[in-house]
């Protein structure tokens, strides 16, 4: 175990990618680690406790050996868009998909001026699939709702 942490400590470690919640940064360092890459999470405690911080620190970087970069790199690359192959737009087609956070509808405006008066700056929203290419928003994949 010794003789692992003196190997370790030497080596440089840069950044691979960086993000905005600890299940992702986790998932990925974890499917990482499966191949063989040397990975941990930088500055995921400060992020995951004051989320509010996290992109003021740059979020959770995932750090790789220097060594190890480009291997690394390619495999998140095809991590990456593996997943997007599964979420593509069922109004375009296009894999340009994201999960965001959307305040769009009446009720989460109506929900966020109601927790102002109160005091709470808590502000309500909904999460969605965006499209940004057709700029179409949707609850579920087509994939979730033949599952569900």
């Amino acid at each position: 175990m010794q003789v692992r942490f003196l190997i370790l400590h030497s080596m440089t470690f840069v950044l691979l990618f960086s993000f905005d919640n600890y299940i992702d940064a986790n998932l990925r360092m974890m499917q990482l680690q499966e191949e063989g890459i040397s990975c941990w999470l930088k500055d995921e405690n400060s992020a995951t406790i004051s989320p509010y911080l996290a992109n003021s620190i740059g979020g959770i970087k995932l750090m790789v050996p220097e060594i190890q970069k480009e291997r690394a790199a390619d495999l998140l690359r095809t991590m990456i868009n593996k997943e997007k192959e599964n979420k593509a737009c069922p109004h375009c087609g296009s894999l340009n998909v994201e999960y965001i956070v959307t305040i769009r509808s009446s009720s989460n405006w109506l929900a966020a001026i109601f927790s102002l008066v109160r005091g709470n700056n808590a502000m309500s929203a909904n999460k969605m699939y965006h499209c940004f290419d057709c700029a179409h928003e949707f609850d579920m994949l087509p994939a979730e709702k033949k599952s569900v």
